[in-house]
């Protein structure tokens, strides 16, 4: 492969900066012209196809101006949850959006300025936008769908505009293919397809219904493949929702060629789109995990990149609530850390906020010497502190250099709040003992002892002094996916743990007792739906119908023979960090320094990223959109392939935090992986939707 081509794929710009650049074309009116460059031209074709940010395209052009009007953003709840992740508040008003106002709230009349509206194509959110045209509430409307506005709706949309003697209101409509919500560079869901899980493998789910719900999930694939720009190979297991999905999706891009007419595409490079069933694997979304992130998804409640928790401080009795937005892209200690081992993060920032804070008060301390502002300046001439231009120089670097200090520092404090908070629930807990049980279980180290998995499960499920109620749930569900346990032998765990749960209750549950044991109201509610998935999952193992995914631990990351020396490292240097966090429970992370395994879903995508022969890449279905019919898998293997430079990994039935932490360890400096789902799930939402099945 050639350097040039190397370095076009590299500037390639990532999902997420595709679907901004579209976002603010959208908000530009959908005027392409006007994109500001980076040397300064407005070509905002040329920006996209180079990669450059959108905030060097398009927020150097000021508000107000001819290129950047006034204009209203009227969006409906799933749109909504597109843009949010996206663009903050401020962002939005240096596009020009003095307004973001929900389709179906009361509007008033503001007949002067222009109004964007980006909503689903349903006949609910028609009609709104015909009676606002109808009113004429704004100057003139530009209506952008986020995806593709089926032609019985637009000739009904039609209708209502003439009879209503509107059609001048509207200035144009487009059909964005926007239909997908990026949470990050590499990790995006589906929008609105809420208990993804329960609703396709619920008795009593019709072909009907089977099939209207995978033909939306097509349709949102086809979005994401649009904003991407370049046509992929799509390679899926034979057989139930992903071959549905997948010829769905073939068929979709087939008869849209001009989703995907791009500038930046590489035809000569094309991407792999891989989609799986989460049936496959249930053990990853369910297992307690040990890296920042994912701690934060399962421990907090982390929703669209927001988290939120409570604290008590000393002196307050009510408790306070936090909330952070988090901003993997843009933190660099987030980007840095979210994958590492929990107490790596803890080190990490209570380093650099020494650092930090260091550097703050030498910079305030020179300052102070200098006498602050023009005093200083006239000092370096009278021979006061600064003696030379050098010196002044310095010092007005420094005080420039201090207000990305202090939002560095701001950002690292905000890290050491969550990881103060995480780790609260951690050593409340003992999350590691579960983490470290279920990886045992997982990777095979019981797969010829399940008898001693057995006992270890029983003694952790039984001991009220440690984990919660979907703790003890979780640990089960593992012990019962990931061994050849005979079924007896899992009816007398789960019977074992809900007797202990019942005769001495839940750790840590901080409810009132109810009448009927000691378990809260609460506890109880869980412990019920737990027992019923549990049920469901032992009903589909008996009949063979899910894999128990027992495989042997590959090495990654952290070796254990090192665990040791680096947790000592940690002690020592615990009582000088600025968080102060191992202090309080050093003794309770060590398990979490351990090895990593490649889940199924990693080690299927490297099978066919590196063709590898007797896997998947000799079974899984071949399908290419620019070809008609199925595609002989056996005649491709006979030609020369050019390796996968970008790879899509799209889970059905939702996904989660771990399962796209663990694809990035294939990903490298020739290889990205994006990660997307039907819906992101944390562990205990995942359990919910189990419960719902038996």
């Amino acid at each position: 492969m050639s350097t040039a081509t190397v370095t076009a794929l590299d500037n390639k710009p990532s999902l997420k900066t595709a679907q901004l650049n579209a976002i603010h074309r959208m908000l530009s009116l959908n005027n392409d012209t006007h994109g500001i460059s980076s040397s300064g031209t407005t070509s905002s074709a040329a920006g996209a196809g180079a990669g450059i940010s959108p905030s060097i395209m398009y927020n150097d052009t000021p508000a107000g101006t001819s290129y950047n009007q006034w204009k209203i953003l009227i969006y409906d709840v799933p749109c909504r949850s597109i843009i949010s992740p996206l663009l903050s508040v401020s962002q939005l008003r240096a596009r020009g959006v003095t307004l973001h106002l929900l389709i179906g709230t009361e509007r008033e009349a503001i007949p002067d300025v222009p109004a964007v509206y980006f909503v689903k194509p349903t006949r609910e959110n028609l009609k709104m936008i015909a009676q606002d045209c109808a009113k004429r509430l704004y100057s003139k409307v530009h209506i952008n769908f986020a995806t593709k506005l089926d032609r019985s709706l637009m000739e009904e949309f039609g209708k209502l505009v003439v009879q209503n003697g509107c059609l001048d209101m509207i200035a144009s409509l487009h059909d964005q293919y926007l239909d997908f919500v990026c949470l990050e560079r590499n990790l995006f869901s589906l929008c609105n397809q809420k208990d993804s899980y329960a609703l396709m493998n619920r008795s009593g789910v019709t072909d009907v219904d089977m099939d209207k719900y995978l033909s939306d999930v097509a349709y949102g694939l086809l979005s994401v493949v649009g904003t991407s720009g370049s046509v992929p190979v799509i390679r899926c297991a034979k057989g139930g929702a992903p071959e549905m999905v997948a010829r769905k999706l073939n068929k979709l891009i087939a008869e849209h060629p001009s989703t995907t007419s791009t500038s930046h595409k590489m035809q000569h490079n094309r991407p792999l789109f891989v989609i799986l069933d989460r049936n496959m694997d249930l053990i990853t979304p369910i297992q307690h995990s040990s890296t920042y992130q994912a701690l934060i998804d399962d421990l907090l409640l982390h929703r669209a990149n927001r988290v939120e928790f409570t604290t008590k401080s000393e002196g307050n009795k009510r408790p306070q609530l936090k909330k952070f937005d988090l901003d993997a892209d843009q933190d660099p200690f987030y980007s840095r850390h979210k994958f590492k081992p929990f107490p790596e993060a803890i080190e990490s920032n209570g380093l650099e906020l020494q650092d930090v804070t260091t550097r703050e008060t030498a910079i305030r301390s020179k300052t102070v010497a200098g006498g602050g502002g023009d005093d200083a300046a006239a000092g370096s001439y009278q021979g006061d502190s600064f003696t030379g231009a050098t010196s002044a120089t310095d010092l007005a670097s420094a005080v420039d250099s201090l207000p990305k200090l202090l939002e560095r520092k701001k950002q690292l404090e905000m890290h050491t709040s969550i990881l103060q908070a995480v780790m609260n629930e951690v050593a409340a807990r003992d999350v590691p003992q579960f983490f470290e049980l279920e990886s045992a279980l997982a990777s095979g180290q019981y797969k010829n002892d399940s008898a001693k998995a057995k006992s270890q499960v029983m003694a952790l499920v039984t001991d009220t002094s440690k984990g919660n109620v979907e703790d003890k749930i979780r640990l089960v569900i593992v012990f019962c996916l990931a061994t050849t346990a005979p079924g007896s032998d899992v009816s007398e765990v789960v019977q074992a743990m809900a007797n202990a749960l019942e005769n001495q209750g839940s750790n840590g549950s901080g409810k009132a007792a109810d009448s009927q044991g000691v378990l809260s109201k609460e506890d109880r509610a869980k412990l019920d739906m737990g027992l019923k998935a549990i049920e469901y999952l032992k009903k589909l193992r008996s009949m063979q119908m899910i894999p128990t995914n027992i495989s042997d631990a590959e090495d990654y990351g952290s070796k254990s023979s090192g665990n040791a020396d680096l947790l000592s490292g940690f002690m020592a240097r615990a009582t000088n960090q600025a968080t102060g966090l191992l202090a309080k429970a050093t003794e309770k992370v060590s398990s979490m320094l351990g090895k990593i395994v490649k889940h199924h879903s990693t080690r299927v995508v490297e099978n066919l990223c590196e063709m590898r022969p007797n896997t998947e890449d000799d079974e899984y279905l071949y399908l290419d959109p620019k070809v008609k019919g199925d595609v002989d898998i056996k005649a491709v293997r006979q030609m020369t392939r050019a390796p996968y430079r970008e790879v899509i990994t799209f889970m059905i039935g939702g996904g989660c935090y771990a399962e796209y932490q663990n694809l990035q360890m294939i990903a490298n400096e020739r290889r990205s992986v994006t990660y997307g789902s039907t819906e992101l799930l944390s562990p205990c939402e995942f359990l919910s939707q189990l419960g719902k099945l038996s």
